[in-house]
């Protein structure tokens, strides 16, 4: 068991308390003030030296929980005294390709783009993924303890996207959850990874056709097999791999995950997933700031980033930090990313230190970078914010996160003490 406490803990969805965490099993068990006031010395050796009221006070916290109690002469305690120090969830990037593009390799560690078929929805990012990389590190020791890591944009369908932790040896022990989306791309990277070799797509247009064309051609897909099961006498179709990939769009499991500068394509996407149905979030959201009223109308998922990167393509020249709080402070629950590695991932704290600077209130760009993007991942129930039954992601900082020269101290994943300053 892993006691924190001391510490002023920024739980983000129920505010800012001074409280303990204890931590059992990868997960938070207890929260209270009651927890502060247990001796740093509670056992040494294996042998009980704590007062007896101090574990008494500790199963009182642990039962009005609903939890269990603690067994002095069983269970071992390490304690981690957060005096003056700040404690907050692990923070969350809603779109990296974190493990797809290696750090200082070439050709040899570019998995993220499959660029030989601008159709290639049954991709799946874990089988690109290396963990071994060391920007899964130096995530980590930045306070980054998850992340969705999603195929490149050469392709107009490019695959699908898992939520996975950033401490790990072996991709299978570190999936929160797989697939959370659907990745599909819009605009001037498909047109100039297929244009410039006169394959299709050459054209917005074409893009858009090819997307509705499989769409529809997964929807009879599916519709074949659901009478299959229903009618003995009806054949199964022929296994598609692509189409039966993207069942779990067509049934709204997992939403599209647009690829999206400019405003027109943001709604080409919008346009698409109200025509077949489907959950969509909106990534990149360059120009989303001009489109605000109608983004509001819409209520799409917003991710927006990287903004601490050069204005490298055309759809890029509308690029500025003020996106994030003109569609925050217009009642938009957003979700800041680096896009990894265009921004190295440890730089997400300083993308929403940016962002506040330009005009997002603070807590808000908090909650970009943590409970929000755990809800449009689908993971909100065991990460994202500070709360007992949650799994056991933990920062703690000697500062404000969002200041460039705050470090962190320790993180925690899983329950386990991963990085200590």
């Amino acid at each position: 068991m892993l006691l924190i406490k001391n510490g002023t803990v920024n739980t983000i969805t129920k505010g800012i308390q001074k409280i303990g965490i204890l931590i059992k099993d990868k997960k938070i068990v207890a929260m209270g003030e009651k927890l502060n006031s247990l001796s740093t010395e509670f056992v040494l050796d294996g042998e009980v030296i704590g007062r007896e009221d101090d574990y008494e006070e500790l199963n009182k916290e642990l039962r009005a929980n609903g939890e269990f109690d603690f067994d002095p002469n069983t269970d071992t305690l390490e304690i981690i005294d957060a005096q003056g120090q700040f404690i907050y969830p692990g923070f969350i990037d809603a779109h990296t390709h974190l493990g797809l593009w290696e750090d200082g390799m070439g050709v040899e560690g570019a998995d993220g783009n499959e660029e030989t078929d601008p159709i290639t929805p049954h991709l799946n990012v874990i089988d690109g993924i290396n963990p071994m990389d060391r920007t899964f590190k130096e995530a980590y020791e930045g306070g980054i303890t998850a992340v969705c890591t999603t195929p490149g944009s050469a392709n107009v369908m490019g695959g699908q996207a898992a939520a996975i932790k950033t401490f790990g040896r072996r991709i299978d022990k570190m999936i929160i959850k797989n697939p959370v989306a659907s990745k599909v791309a819009f605009g001037e990277n498909p047109k100039s990874c297929y244009g410039s070799n006169d394959d299709t797509p050459q054209t917005r247009m074409a893009i858009a056709a090819l997307l509705r064309e499989n769409l529809r051609k997964a929807e009879e897909y599916l519709f074949d097999l659901k009478s299959a099961e229903e009618d003995e006498d009806i054949d199964k179709p022929e296994f598609d791999i692509k189409l039966e990939s993207l069942i779990p769009v067509l049934k709204k499991e997992i939403p599209l995950k647009a690829h999206a500068h400019r405003a027109d394509d943001m709604f080409t996407a919008i346009r698409i997933a109200q025509e077949f149905d489907l959950k969509l979030t909106l990534d990149h959201c360059t120009e989303g700031h001009m489109i605000v009223e109608e983004l509001l109308e819409e209520d799409y998922p917003l991710i927006v980033g990287p903004s601490l990167s050069e204005r490298s393509k055309i759809e890029l020249r509308n690029l500025t930090f003020e996106t994030a709080g003109i569609l925050s402070n217009a009642g938009k629950d957003i979700c800041i990313m680096t896009d990894h590695p265009v921004i190295p991932l440890q730089y997400l704290p300083i993308c929403a230190g940016l962002a506040v600077k330009y005009g997002m209130k603070q807590e808000k760009a908090l909650e970009a970078i943590t409970i929000n993007p755990a809800k449009v991942l689908g993971i909100e129930d065991r990460v994202g914010s500070i709360e007992v039954g949650k799994d056991a992601d933990i920062v703690i900082w000697d500062g404000n996160p969002l200041e460039i020269q705050s470090n962190v101290l320790y993180t925690i994943i899983d329950g386990k003490v991963v990085y200590k300053r």
